[in-house]
């Protein structure tokens, strides 16, 4: 038979809460009270604003390696209702400040973080084997794969080339005979300042017609076609083949001589991609700045500092080569639709001195104007305006310059639908993709002083028809406003000019070449024989692995100077 429980005596504490203390208690029940507390387990007290937890914890792992582990979230989670740190025990360390009665289990993982995703010892969630959601993953990888293609394709590097094209090669061939003198980096350009005084005319030379106002009234909804002019005629002379010039180098007028498109080329070096290069002729104490027959500088550029890759096939009408003479051929044409061609003419001091006499020539007229570069160094370069325009009884000269859009799949902004709301969003995009030419437009205006520059925007009438064409609007600027809005600097643009006049005073009469190195930021500075591209001068072919650029080239710049004078031949050729 099993023996009764007892049951021990429980004091009675009329003060408050909890058993009575010895000292206070009265009577046999605190003798009682003394006697059958539990020897050496202290009393936790507590108040009302904190939170019981549990009173035993059944789910203690008595084998955690860590429990022993001073400081570790296990041993505080244990630690609860472990007296050892006691002193009221024999073996008790050091006192614990405080008794914590709360919940000390960790708080759960979120099952879908990063840490879950590369848990390998973590059951993986079911997953749906539907065909949809297998499609929709395929389509979202795509779209990855995209978006990380684009963005390393956009971070480009000065040491790595832009985009691999057949435009990266070098303008001219680079024969084993020829000397490099100098290599200039385009570092060295940004830091450069140079201020110049105002400039002085010397002659006017040409005619031209009045611009047609309607023009800045075009829409996109209201476009015009573009027209060819097959009779007029265009001139692109180098600076030694101009008899003005000559005239004025024979007069001792200045010491040094150019043209405005080579001289915008060097004001703009350093925001070119492509290579071009700028014959040098060093005659007694005179410099001459040429470009060669057929050379790049006649053309115009398209998409030069874009991202988006260009077809590199020359015979694929999206090509560079393809939409240099397609640009080119779009600029004189609408250089001379925009115009009244009433047979009023503004004359000057002398007519066209590369026309023959009952030739049809394109609206053009030629300024010389002379520089100062140092007390006893003067520059004169050929500038053109193509139109003027009467302004309150006042004439102010005019340059036309087109933009073309040839597809809007390579910039991403189709002109027919942007141009009438955003059209600063479009000029953004050109100036993006094409910043060395408006750049060097923006150069050649100011070296003729032009009072407004004109711009239309001139689209194909279809992606893949690239001989008819529309014109879609046209804006005027003001050219120091818009140089100001391209970050063009002026003083800079004259200290490139001023340095590399400089260097090229201190070489030795004879002919030098400036070539723009087709895949870094840099010009080379080359020593080249006296008859170097002469009709006569025949050029030693490089072996194949050492060639800059195919051996084809003489024949693109043939075609190339067949382009600009006679423009629908060419672009017969470029079609074929």
């Amino acid at each position: 038979m099993v023996g009764g429980f007892e049951v021990g005596a429980v004091p009675f504490n009329p003060d408050g809460w909890g058993p009575p203390d010895a000292t206070s208690a009265t009577g046999p029940t605190a003798i009682s009270a003394t006697s059958t507390l539990p020897l050496n387990v202290p009393f936790a007290p507590f108040s009302r604003s904190e939170k019981l937890g549990r009173i035993a914890d059944f789910t203690r792992n008595m084998n955690n390696p860590n429990a022993n582990r001073p400081g570790s979230r296990s041993a505080a989670a244990d630690s609860v209702f472990d007296f050892t740190a006691d002193d009221s025990f024999p073996a008790a360390g050091d006192e614990d400040s405080s008794f914590r009665l709360v919940d000390g289990k960790p708080p759960p993982r979120p099952k879908f973080g990063p840490k879950w995703r590369f848990n390998q010892h973590r059951p993986q969630l079911p997953q749906r084997r539907d065909e949809e959601v297998e499609a929709k993953k395929r389509e979202a990888e795509k779209e990855r794969a995209r978006r990380d293609r684009l963005y390393h394709l956009n971070r480009s590097n000065q040491n790595q080339p832009r985009r691999e094209a057949a435009a990266f090669k070098s303008s001219v061939d680079i024969q084993p005979e020829w000397n490099m003198l100098d290599q200039i980096p385009f570092s060295t350009f940004s830091k450069l300042s140079f201020s110049v005084s105002e400039p002085e005319d010397l002659l006017f030379c040409g005619g031209l017609e009045s611009y047609d106002r309607s023009y800045d009234r075009i829409t996109p909804k209201a476009e015009r076609r573009l027209e060819r002019f097959k009779n007029r005629n265009f001139f692109k002379v180098t600076t030694t083949d101009d008899p003005v010039i000559r005239r004025l180098a024979n007069e001792d007028k200045a010491t040094v001589f150019a043209t405005d498109t080579i001289l915008a080329t060097l004001m703009c070096a350093p925001r070119s991609v492509y290579s071009w290069d700028i014959v040098i002729q060093r005659v007694g104490n005179k410099l001459f700045f040429d470009k060669r027959d057929g050379s790049q500088l006649d053309l115009l550029s398209v998409h030069e500092t874009s991202q988006e890759p260009l077809p590199e096939a020359k015979d694929d009408i999206n090509s560079a080569y393809s939409l240099s003479v397609e640009a080119a051929y779009i600029n004189q044409n609408f250089s001379q639709q925009v115009l009244i061609r009433d047979g009023n003419k503004v004359t000057f001091d002398e007519p066209n001195p590369f026309a023959n006499e009952g030739e049809e020539v394109a609206s053009v007229a030629y300024r010389y104007r002379r520089w100062k570069l140092d007390d006893d160094m003067y520059l004169v370069a050929r500038c053109e305006v193509q139109s003027v325009v009467e302004v309150n009884k006042q004439r102010s000269f005019l340059t036309l310059n087109a933009l073309n859009e040839f597809d809007p799949k390579y910039s991403g902004v189709d002109w027919r639908q942007k141009l009438e709301t955003q059209r600063g969003a479009v000029l953004a995009t050109e100036l993006k993709n094409n910043a060395n030419k408006l750049a060097k437009w923006t150069a050649q205006a100011l070296l003729a002083n032009a009072d407004m520059m004109k711009l239309g925007y001139v689209s194909r009438v279809h992606p893949r028809d690239h001989f008819n064409h529309v014109i879609l609007a046209v804006v005027g600027y003001k050219p120091r406003d818009f140089a100001a809005q391209i970050n063009l600097n002026t003083s800079n643009m004259w200290g490139i000019v001023k340095s590399i006049v400089d260097l090229c005073m201190k070489l030795n009469e004879g002919k030098y070449v400036l070539v723009k190195d087709p895949s870094k930021p840099q010009v080379r500075i080359y020593e080249v024989p006296a008859d170097a591209f002469e009709n006569d001068y025949v050029e030693e072919p490089l072996p194949e692995d050492e060639q800059v650029q195919p051996p084809e080239e003489n024949a693109e710049n043939a075609e190339a100077n067949g382009a600009i004078n006679d423009v629908d031949d060419t672009e017969a050729k470029t079609q074929a």
